[in-house]
């Protein structure tokens, strides 16, 4: 797979990242222990080198991929986060530059890794200073503990404050066909700052590959059961969308997936989406979108059919939405 440099860091990523959420935390069941590092493993023998976990998403997440790229640890980019109180989402945020210290070493062990090659801030910690928070990362990487800065859903002035203390490497943040709001912003800006952008959720988690539609019933603690742009009536109105992207990736021979994958390769060099997937089927399927190469004629088709489309819903409920853009 081709490679992609994040900004103006020199930090050389594959293309396509893999999202490693969805293995254990957040849509549903997931994978055991043992079909999870085989997935990452599968990932990377198809050429991924950029794998992304958190600790929010568990000790399991990050442990499946320490122990996936243990063997080939440095033929990869690990990414993580610190930034929520003992590392639960539901209890807040915590981006103290103790609690910083304290979720790095953790990581590292169960990473299997002496560095984390990218750190973010899973979201911005309105109490903690942005000036304390980079200053904390900046002595991590003195100490040779990680490699690059990241911040995750965070706003224009976050990302200014924490540059200016330590350069970032990467945003990352939902970017979509059926969610474009970065373009107005953030675009601009992590473009003036030599900042590479991460879109996670580039599939609008799951519901541009067209295997959903409003009669899907989400397993109970898949968290789209919360989130407005999911429920059955918006995911009825949103299915002009999915009707849409199918209609050019049937003329291109290819799957909605890999168009609204190469979409995004399409926007900026520094773009580097982060697809995940439990089913190997997907995996090949979403690798494939990286040979994709959408012309200019497919890329006008594209805006024409988002130009006449209004997605209906929010991407997250009102208490999560509070955390984003900060």
């Amino acid at each position: 797979m081709d490679k992609r440099q994040l900004g103006r860091s020199g930090l050389q990523v594959s293309a396509l990242g893999f999202g490693c959420m969805g293995l254990s935390y957040g849509y549903g069941p997931g994978l055991d222990r043992v079909a999870g590092v085989q997935m990452i493993r599968n990932a990377f023998e198809r050429g991924v080198t950029f794998f992304d976990t958190a600790e929010a998403y568990g000790a399991l997440n990050e442990e499946m991929v320490g122990e996936a790229l243990a063997p080939v640890r440095d033929q990869v980019i690990i990414a993580t986060k610190f930034g929520f109180k003992e590392g639960v989402v539901k209890q807040g945020m915590d981006s103290r530059p103790e609690r910083i210290r304290t979720v790095v070493e953790t990581s590292l062990k169960r990473l299997r890794t002496d560095r984390i090659d990218l750190l973010y801030q899973h979201r911005v910690d309105p109490s903690v200073p942005m000036e304390e928070v980079a200053g904390a990362v900046k002595a991590l990487i003195a100490q040779g503990k990680v490699r690059h800065f990241g911040l995750s859903e965070a706003g224009v002035e976050s990302i200014r404050r924490a540059h200016a203390v330590q350069p970032l490497t990467a945003l990352q943040s939902e970017y979509s066909l059926w969610w474009r709001e970065p373009e107005r912003e953030l675009l601009p800006v992590l473009d003036e700052l030599g900042i590479g952008f991460v879109p996670f959720s580039p599939l609008g988690k799951g519901f541009l590959t067209g295997a959903i539609d409003q009669n899907t019933a989400f397993a109970p603690d898949d968290f789209r059961n919360v989130v407005p742009r999911f429920t059955a009536d918006a995911r009825q109105a949103n299915q002009a969308l999915v009707e849409a992207l199918k209609k050019i990736a049937a003329a291109r021979g290819a799957t909605p997936a890999q168009i609204a994958l190469a979409w995004l390769l399409a926007q900026k060099p520094w773009i580097v989406p982060i697809p995940g997937t439990t089913k190997l089927h997907r995996l090949d399927e979403n690798l494939a979108a990286a040979q994709v190469a959408l012309e200019p004629d497919d890329l006008k088709a594209i805006q024409q059919a988002l130009a006449a489309i209004t997605v209906t819903g929010d991407r997250y409920p009102a208490q999560l939405a509070a955390r984003v853009n900060r």
